[in-house]
């Protein structure tokens, strides 16, 4: 299909319908006067409209002209964008970054410097993977993400502190274990735990307190605070998950001798040198908001 008009019209309308004349408007593009009026009368003839007229000594367009430029806004946007974009190709952006995240970290840390990220980058899109225990280690080992976040270091890859996640035992407070004042690990043993699985495929492992002569087991922490709602049991939750749901039918428990432990989370590029300018950007924007929280 070959169209009537070109990008570079709409372009000159829209710059005179902002500068408020086409005096004003060569100015701003640094072209001729005449020029633009060439311009202006071919788009017209083209389609034609009258796209402008004149009042009070200014080039104002008439409701026909409002109309279609209100369409060609958009379209004059999508040009930017893609010329945008292409540059950002051509410095070698990737179009898509990978980020593991194991699933004790706080989401915020991850979702703030990347609205910061895309105010930069209109090309990459992002692809977010969940991870936990040995899918955490094999999403570096095997070089599957781009950026990863870690619990503890692996052999051989370089990583950067990001922060910690607090491990709390929680329970419905209609729950037995939520009537008592202190419990013991034999309480624990008697009651049903909820537990969250590792996720990955091979050698899979197993952190923490298993003892419960009863488990659920559930693939996230938004299932395992369902069950726990429920009643269904007792489990350990990172404090900023907690706190997120902040619900009065959940209380803390209080376990002699394990009241709380901590993980320590990481930042660790998987590809090491191979690592794009991208992820490399969004790696830096992690890093600095470590010390903005």
């Amino acid at each position: 299909m070959r169209l009537k008009t070109t990008l570079e019209q709409w372009a000159t309308l829209l710059e005179v319908d902002k500068a408020g004349s086409i005096q004003a408007a060569a100015l701003q593009l640094n072209k001729s006067h005449t020029t633009l009026i060439y311009s202006l009368k071919k788009l017209e003839e083209q389609l034609d409209v009258s796209l402008l007229k004149v009042a009070s000594r200014r080039s104002i367009l008439t409701d026909d002209g409002k109309s279609l430029l209100r369409r060609a806004h958009s379209m004059i946007e999508q040009a930017k964008v893609l010329e945008d974009i292409s540059t950002q190709l051509a410095q070698g952006a990737e179009s898509e970054v990978v980020i593991a995240i194991d699933h004790l970290c706080d989401r915020k840390w991850l979702y703030q410097p990347l609205e910061t990220f895309f105010t930069q980058n209109s090309s990459t899109s992002i692809q977010i993977v969940e991870t936990s225990l040995s899918k955490t280690q094999s999403m570096v080992e095997e070089a599957n993400a781009d950026i990863s976040i870690i619990t503890l270091p692996i052999t051989n890859y370089p990583c950067e502190s990001f922060g910690i996640a607090t491990m709390l035992p929680v329970a419905a407070i209609n729950h037995p274990l939520a009537n008592k004042p202190e419990l013991c690990l034999a309480d624990l043993t008697v009651n049903r735990q909820i537990v969250v699985r590792d996720l990955g495929k091979n050698d899979k492992k197993n952190v923490g307190w298993l003892k419960s002569n009863q488990r659920i087991t559930v693939d996230n922490f938004d299932h395992a605070w369902q069950a726990v709602k429920q009643g269904l049991g007792y489990c350990r939750f990172p404090k900023h998950i907690i706190e997120n749901y902040s619900d009065e039918q959940v209380v803390i428990l209080n376990i002699e001798y394990a009241n709380c432990y901590q993980v320590p989370l990481h930042l660790t590029l998987p590809k090491g040198a191979k690592t794009g300018p991208a992820a490399k950007n969004i790696y830096q924007l992690l890093l600095t908001s470590v010390n903005q929280r």
